[in-house]
């Protein structure tokens, strides 16, 4: 299946190197957004990241920066909007909603957004996305539209797939990591995917961490553990040597 979006980009200088890191004004299908943008080298792998339910905020470009350090062209691509950072707990239930019950919507912002970095010098042809919680929910997403990357990758997402999905068409490899004690998305959940993709012969590897509940790896918040946090960031980095090459 197509998807069909007008981008319209405001920074296009496919050329320059954006060591520090940039706000990217960008729109899709007519609506502003806005993303981030790092670019220590022109030839550097692309990371597509995706944020969590609470829009993209300081934990997104923290780890974008942490990423650029390492030598990788990030895009923290925004899902919600520009200006749209919700805070209450009703709000980020419903924008994730919103967007859960829109499957073609989000689909064309995940494109969007691979294609505003592209617009910006980013090396899609060498490039992966990834996300956390509803980030890691739509790197699955992006992963069964189809999308041409060679990795996805997500951090305690949501792992059911919605009804009239699958993996047929996934091009990437995949890497799944969880938390065991994550009651959000079950170890039922967990197994149900890991049937999925090997009915289908997609290439991943699940890993759990036990005692690691969901968002264990937001730094500073009641659920975060350290040595899962630690031990799935050193296996990504890891992915990311054998995967972008």
């Amino acid at each position: 299946m197509k998807y069909f979006f007008v981008i319209c980009f405001i920074f296009i200088v496919s050329s320059t190197v954006y060591a520090s890191g940039k706000t990217i004004h960008y729109k899709v299908d007519g609506k502003p957004y806005e993303g981030y943008f790092i670019r220590p080298a022109a030839d550097a792998p692309l990371i597509l990241i995706i944020h969590d339910w609470d829009g993209l905020t300081d934990y997104e470009v923290k780890r974008a920066n942490m990423l650029a350090d390492l030598g990788y062209t990030v895009f923290a691509a925004d899902l919600y909007g520009a200006g749209e950072r919700p805070t209450e707990l009703k709000d980020k239930r419903g924008y994730t909603a919103a967007l859960y019950k829109d499957r073609k919507k989000m689909r064309s912002l995940l494109y969007g957004a691979l294609e505003t970095a592209k617009s910006l010098g980013a090396n899609t042809g060498n490039a992966l996305a990834m996300g956390y919680c509803f980030g890691g929910s739509a790197a699955l997403e992006f992963a069964r539209s189809g999308a041409d990357m060679k990795g996805f990758v997500s951090f305690h997402g949501g792992l059911k797939t919605p009804d009239g999905q699958g993996y047929s068409t996934v091009k990437g490899k995949l890497l799944i990591l969880h938390g065991s004690a994550d009651t959000a998305v079950t170890m039922g959940q967990f197994a149900g995917l890991a049937g999925e993709l090997e009915k289908h012969g997609v290439p991943h590897e699940m890993i759990t961490y036990s005692g690691a509940p969901h968002a264990f790896t937001v730094f500073g918040s009641e659920r975060y553990r350290e040595d899962a946090d630690k031990k799935s960031w050193n296996r990504f980095i890891e992915f990311l040597s054998e995967t972008l090459k």
